[in-house]
């Protein structure tokens, strides 16, 4: 612990990187989060307290799954990043891949043939150690061409999967990607027993916690478990994690201490609910994004006129204003801001320019209305957005019918199923895992359908470019292939916004995702 400390004093200094001090305090054995909150948002350190009944409110539905290939939405990964852990967890501050269920990894030259380590001493909650074995078929799970996992477009290009002894895994990919480690960060891919084939919704993983109660839609609760293997995470004895998609609702129970934190608050109200006494309003620039889907192999929205009449159509810098208050900023009609690595900052901002989506609309020929479906539950102030979406098309000439959905069964009735509906994204570690999980062709989560021989050979190309330069460029070129044809409209990056009791400690700010990337329940403690 000692050296741990003084590697944080020489951080807080400057004398050694962030970066550096993460990959050095995971090479003494001490976990992530852990030392994450050595460094903490003020750069000083912090004692975490055991004990107590942690209880959480996020949006959830009664379609929600135990098995993490089905997993979409808050509420799931919430809960599961409790009672599941995957092979590495991206860096909170540069989302760099940091070894979890894996301890190390080697790799070709080619970066196709990589090579994982698997923790040796680690047990499911079943009581079985978990081997080379479990890990080998819980990817197979995932990667299969049938799986209905929401991992599947990550894991495509995976050739071979194989154990080497009971402590390692060797997985050849069709063509090299330098990111595959960070890919396998993706929450969806929670090592299971047997790769979870006979139970995939069993609950059973190797978390800090383990599953005590779930009542779908309503409340999920974990205890805490004896001896687990890592430091510094699962604090309280239990986690509650509440369904709550009224976002009035959250702040509420914020407020009255029925629980101890709450993602997406509104961001309207975001500045009143911080100066309430004994709430804190926590809000991390992330690569999390709103969008408007467009199926481009439905009618009308096969027509690439229309859909960039609509792009022309919404009234971004009004929508931030009115919606985010502040708390993001516009998109550009394609899913990467300056958070990520290779970000393509000279791509031209689009704007709302009523001309242009005139022309754009006759040009397509369409006549009548345009069917936009959207919910409360698809992203803070969607239902408002979609208002303002709809006035502003109105000036342009396009007629847009606002159609709100039930927030119970969107993501699964809704959203990925109907032509045009608004939806959410939150980031991902570097930009090959956003375009492979939502713009490759074929993949189960491309919202908008949308197919490009050739945006996925810039895909391909992109992985094994060790020039940054030119992977950068390629990035870009990708970037405008899905602004000016894809079917995507991106309006804005929103903040996450999460609403903390001051009786909750530890919370660390994650560019990952909302609720310090749905890790805040093992990461913090109880005051």
């Amino acid at each position: 612990m000692n050296n741990l400390k003084n590697l944080g004093k020489m951080a807080v200094k400057g004398s050694l990187s962030r970066r550096d001090f993460m990959r050095q305090a995971v090479a003494l054995g001490v976990a992530a989060p852990f030392a994450t909150t050595l460094l903490g948002n003020t750069a000083q350190a912090a004692t975490p307290k055991s004990g107590g009944h942690m209880v959480i409110g996020v949006a959830g539905s009664s379609t929600d799954s135990l098995d993490p290939a089905t997993w979409s939405g808050h509420l799931s990964p919430t809960f599961g990043k409790t009672w599941g852990e995957t092979l590495t967890e991206p860096h909170p501050f540069d989302k760099s891949p940091i070894p979890v269920l894996a301890e190390s990894w080697d790799v070709d030259s080619g970066a196709s043939v990589w090579v994982f380590n698997i923790r040796k001493g680690v047990t499911f909650h079943n009581g079985k150690e978990m081997t080379s074995d479990d890990v080998v078929k819980t990817l197979q799970r995932h990667s299969k061409e049938d799986s209905k996992s929401a991992a599947l477009g990550i894991m495509r290009d995976i050739d071979r999967i194989e154990a080497d002894g009971s402590h390692k895994v060797v997985i050849t990919l069709n063509s090299g990607n330098a990111d595959f480690p960070a890919l396998l960060s993706d929450y969806h891919l929670i090592i299971q027993p047997g790769g979870g084939f006979d139970k995939p919704d069993a609950g059973i993983g190797t978390g800090p916690y383990k599953v005590e109660t779930v009542d779908p839609g309503v409340r999920y609760v974990s205890q805490k478990v004896q001896g687990h293997w890592r430091t510094g995470v699962g604090h309280v004895d239990s986690i509650e994690v509440l369904a709550m998609n009224d976002s009035t609702a959250r702040m509420s129970a914020l407020r009255s201490g029925r629980v101890h934190m709450i993602n997406e608050v509104d961001p309207k109200t975001a500045k009143l609910l911080d100066r309430m006494p004994g709430i804190s309003v926590e809000n991390t620039k992330g690569g999390g994004h709103y969008t408007f889907g467009m199926q481009t192999n439905t009618g009308p929205f096969d027509n690439n006129d229309l859909r960039l009449a609509l792009k022309y159509a919404i009234d971004r810098e009004q929508i931030v204003e009115r919606i985010l208050h502040g708390y993001g900023t516009v998109g550009n009609d394609f899913p990467i801001n300056s958070t990520y690595e290779l970000f393509p900052e000279d791509i031209e901002q689009r704007t709302y320019d009523p001309d242009k989506a005139k022309f754009h609309y006759k040009k397509s020929g369409h006549t009548g209305p345009v069917v936009l479906r959207t919910s409360d539950v698809a992203f803070p102030g969607a239902v408002d957005t979609a208002t303002l979406f709809q006035g502003s098309a109105a000036k342009a000439g396009i007629k847009l019918e606002i159609k709100r959905e039930p927030a119970d069964g969107y993501w699964s009735n809704v959203w990925n199923v109907k032509p045009f509906c608004a939806s959410y994204w939150t980031s991902r570690p570097v930009q090959d895992h956003i375009y492979s999980t939502a713009y490759k062709s074929g993949v189960d989560w491309n919202e908008t359908k949308w197919s490009r021989p050739a945006f996925d050979s810039l895909l391909i190309e992109a992985r094994t470019e060790l020039d940054q330069a030119k992977r950068k460029n390629l990035y870009r070129e990708m970037a405008l292939m899905v602004r000016n044809d894809g079917g995507v409209i991106v309006p804005m990056f929103n903040d996450y916004v999460d609403g903390i009791s001051s009786k909750l400690q530890g919370y660390q700010k994650d560019s990952s995702g909302p609720l310090s990337n749905y890790f805040a329940p093992i990461r913090c403690w109880l005051a």
